[in-house]
């Protein structure tokens, strides 16, 4: 096979230090399954009732052959950078940069919807526990402006820890997904017991669903639910080896599913279709409050304060770090490449991306209620990562396209898996997209406007235009003339270091 188009990543001056198990408590925190099952089953319960767990069976297969894809994309030229690296280099740099573009921009989005969910679950736990009636103010969490403001203090924490490292982060990481991982299965086991909804087979069962509009919908709320699992490749350049980065990537998605499978069953053993869709963000509080009394039935909401937590701190590493590998190419400005001489990480990127997280926080305050917010944002998301997924699957099909001519298992893996998935991934935005734009005949920012659901990912492809013009034209950068950038290690290392080669442990 044809392994020209591989190339080092240029030496940034961060450290190699990680592993397997490192890279699983990134990608199992940025995938937050805690999270994502505690405020997403009753969004999912809304389009597929009964069928979300066939709903979320269905959704994994393309997920799987995007996987599959960025494994062997990165075994061939393993780039923090990941798919705005590989597309660029194998659809164009256009299409490259609008990539890296649109999983910054998600990313940025998820972490100002996640602070207002991590200020949601804080106000809630400390509700419970007698807390906010102390200083006799009353705190609404299901408030947009409450739950932001609370939950970017949490943000600024974070960030500061991720700024110290990524190993001492993946530490921490560790510690809360013990402790959430173990509530929920004790939680969801005991529902699956104990739960008086009989169970059948047919949820299970995919074409049980009301409507392909329904199935499409619910899709795409399954794909964002998956979503995160790729951040053990943003840090491939500090594994000590990029296997480490495809393997840790995969074990956590394979046990995402066996997560979020077990949980929707376990919750539709104790809740009906109705009162799962009216808990909305608070199914897995409610769960607690069902099956224990005080205190253990706050246990499950301790668990998702933690998820909350992981999963920004998660969510600022990967980011910073796919800026990185864009500041390198010139493709942005040189403040993203900066490294940290102490901690070995891109300080200054990480602070950067915070600030644009808790502007974007500021600015969803305009949606008054949080259920509605975390829609929007699931919804918008969804489709930006189905586009920037399917992209990267599609760069891997055409990367290997010789592999077609080397036999029928390689001819599966390396083209036609990920090509179909590519195209799975790309029909339902499409169809999404073409269902928003007709459904509603004025403009509302409200999650069931067709037309605000496609202004967010609109906005997300139209400045990411924009900034690739900018980047080409005003900054000039070799990336789109040679799919690479000149001079990367210069640019990357702080000024004190230029003269002497990057340390890696």
């Amino acid at each position: 096979m044809d392994l020209s188009l591989h190339r080092d990543p240029a030496p940034t001056g961060m450290r190699r230090t990680l592993g397997v198990r490192d890279g699983i408590a990134i990608a199992a925190s940025s995938t937050a399954a805690t999270t994502s099952i505690g405020i997403g089953m009753g969004a999912l319960a809304l389009y597929a009732g009964r069928q979300t767990p066939a709903l979320l069976l269905v959704a994994f297969l393309p997920i799987l052959g995007i996987a599959l894809s960025y494994s062997r994309l990165n075994r061939t030229e393993p780039n923090c950078g990941n798919g705005y690296t590989w597309v660029g280099t194998s659809l164009g740099p256009w299409l490259g940069f609008l990539t890296g573009w649109v999983v910054l921009v998600a990313n940025v989005v998820f972490m100002a919807y996640t602070s207002a969910v991590t200020g949601m679950v804080i106000l809630q736990f400390a509700n419970k526990a007698g807390l906010i009636s102390l200083f006799g103010i009353a705190l609404d969490p299901t408030s947009t402006a409450t739950s932001t403001v609370v939950g970017l203090v949490v943000l600024v924490a974070v960030t500061l820890t991720a700024v110290t490292g990524v190993r001492s982060a993946t530490r921490f990481q560790w510690v809360l997904l013990v402790f959430e991982y173990a509530v929920l299965l004790a939680f969801c086991g005991w529902a699956l017991v104990s739960g008086r909804q009989e169970f059948s087979f047919a949820w299970l069962n995919p074409f049980a669903i009301d409507s392909f509009q329904s199935l499409a919908q619910g899709l795409v709320l399954a794909v964002f639910v998956f979503w995160g699992w790729d951040a053990a490749f943003t840090v491939n350049e500090e594994t000590r080896s990029a296997s480490d980065a495809s393997r840790g990537g995969l074990i956590a998605l394979f046990a995402m599913l066996g997560l979020l499978v077990f949980a929707a069953i376990s919750f539709q053993r104790v809740m009906d279709d109705a009162t799962l869709v009216a808990q909305g963000p608070q199914a897995l509080t409610f769960l607690g409050s069902h099956l224990a009394p005080e205190p253990w039935a706050s246990l499950p909401l301790a668990a998702l304060m933690c998820s909350a937590f992981a999963s920004l701190q998660s969510s600022v590493i990967p980011t910073a770090r796919g800026a990185l590998a864009m500041g390198r190419d010139r493709t942005l400005g040189r403040a993203w490449t900066r490294i940290d001489p102490r901690f070995g990480s891109p300080a200054v990127g990480t602070l950067m991306i915070m600030a644009v997280a808790t502007a974007v926080a500021v600015l969803a305050i305009g949606i008054p209620k949080i259920n509605h917010m975390i829609l929007a944002a699931v919804n918008s998301i969804g489709l930006v990562v189905a586009l920037y997924y399917g992209l990267t699957a599609l760069a891997c099909a055409v990367r290997f396209r010789a592999a077609l001519r080397e036999g029928v298992r390689e001819a599966l893996q390396a083209v036609v898996v990920p090509a179909a998935s590519a195209a799975a991934l790309f029909g339902l935005g499409g169809y999404l997209a073409y269902q928003y734009a007709t459904m509603s005949d004025h403009f509302e920012a409200r999650p069931d406007n067709g037309w605000f659901m496609l202004l967010i990912p609109g906005l997300f492809v139209g400045t990411g235009l924009v900034a690739a013009a900018v980047a080409k034209w005003r900054r000039r950068a070799p990336y789109f003339w040679n799919g690479r950038g000149t001079d990367a290690d210069a640019i990357a290392l702080p000024m004190d270091e230029r003269a002497a080669p990057a340390v890696r442990s």
